[in-house]
């Protein structure tokens, strides 16, 4: 494809992605891999000259679980001498607690203790290689945290379990000296039946309930949510409202109710993809934007980063654009202005509680036939932002 931005102006954000997505060979579970890829080094080079600012990694998108220590160090050196080369970064870093057999009934809420201690015991070293890295952010997403027979656990016990796991790590990571801060990812299903923390609603309540909860945010994924059939706007709109989303975003594209299909980011809903970006805008996000998809299985090696990489970042950029266009376009604006107008004192006798305030409000000549007859554009409004996304208004 023609790059629609250079890679500059890409560089100007804050754009990541993980090893495990320009990394992906394009093997699914009904067929086998469709090109051959290339190692960490070299996706760093490809991202670094595509414009991408950091790479995101799990432990083992790395470091292969059985690796010497002078494997280790081999790769570990080749890695941070691209990293360096491209003047990027590792913005976050995770754990791979789903791929290994041991991890079939879950991690930090497996049946056996001896599976937790080791779930523990691996991510403690993830935490140490993310921070060796540079790392700031360290994100969990659970996949294996669920179940598909309800009679084997019960669930209040995976969620208790789940809870002294983070409370240990937030303390190791504090005993440390990391400047790290965590984001826990939620997803529905897949690949287990049901995972425990499903919804970013779901963690928000998760998280007070920790030792440190102001060491604990959300990584929310475009995705993810759309599998439940959720808003993903209004479920990141909450948690930014609840200030836990500063840190790290996955943003792909999903068809809602379906598996996970980590689509390019923009390709499936541009409506969703817009009012994603304008949120970002307008709470001026400054964390990490990781585009966590996958190429399709039809596109070759070098495609990855050509069509795919380039284009996950400039469908970004042009929503921008838009969102800029919409803030200027007097038209939608007014008719925002309109139908949000409203009487301030009212509000303000609304907004605090007192019997001064009862006494008013019970007064109040409040019509509902008159109220209803308000005129609301909305539908009108709604053509004109379907106007600006297709380019139809000036």
């Amino acid at each position: 494809m023609s790059s629609l931005y250079t890679p500059q102006q890409r560089r100007a954000e804050r754009f990541e992605f993980g090893l495990w997505t320009v990394g992906n060979v394009g093997r699914d579970p009904f067929g086998e891999a469709s090109r051959e890829g290339m190692p960490p080094w070299r996706r760093v080079e490809e991202l670094g000259a595509l414009g991408a600012s950091a790479v995101a990694l799990h432990d083992n998108d790395l470091i292969p679980m059985n690796a010497t220590q002078a494997e280790r160090d081999d790769i570990l050196g080749q890695f941070t001498t691209s990293l360096r080369k491209q003047d990027m970064v590792v913005g976050m870093a995770s754990c791979n607690l789903f791929y290994h057999r041991v991890f079939r009934d879950g991690a930090f809420t497996a049946s056996d203790p001896k599976v937790r201690a080791f779930a523990l015991q691996k991510t403690m070293k993830a935490i140490d290689l993310g921070a060796e890295l540079g790392a700031k952010v360290f994100v969990f997403w659970g996949g294996r945290e669920g179940a598909e027979v309800d009679a084997a656990r019960d669930p209040a016990q995976g969620f208790e379990h789940y809870r002294k796991a983070i409370n240990f790590l937030c303390k190791y990571v504090k005993d440390q000296g990391y400047p790290m801060t965590f984001a826990i990812e939620p997803k529905p299903n897949e690949p287990r039946s049901d995972i425990y923390l499903p919804t970013i609603g779901a963690c928000l309540a998760f998280i007070t309930t920790l030792d440190h909860p102001e060491m604990v945010e959300i990584n929310g994924e475009t995705a993810h949510t759309k599998m439940a059939g959720l808003n993903h706007y209004h479920e990141m709109k909450m948690a930014f409202w609840m200030n836990k989303c500063n840190v790290h975003q996955d943003l792909n594209g999903q068809k809602p109710l379906r598996y996970d299909q980590d689509f390019k980011f923009g390709s499936d809903d541009p409506f969703g993809s817009f009012f994603h970006v304008k949120m970002n805008v307008d709470h001026e996000y400054t964390g990490w934007l990781n585009f966590d998809a996958h190429a399709h299985r039809t596109t070759s090696d070098m495609g990855v980063y050509r069509d795919f990489a380039a284009g996950n970042m400039d469908n970004y950029l042009m929503m921008k654009e838009k969102v800029a266009q919409f803030d200027e376009d007097r038209s939608i604006q007014d008719l925002y202005a309109e139908i949000n107008a409203g009487d301030v004192k009212l509000q303000a006798l609304m907004d605090a509680y007192s019997a001064a305030a009862v006494g008013k409000l019970r007064e109040l000549p409040l019509d509902p036939e008159k109220l209803a007859d308000r005129e609301l554009k909305i539908e009108a409004l709604e053509n004109q932002v379907l106007q600006l996304l297709l380019g139809k208004r000036d």
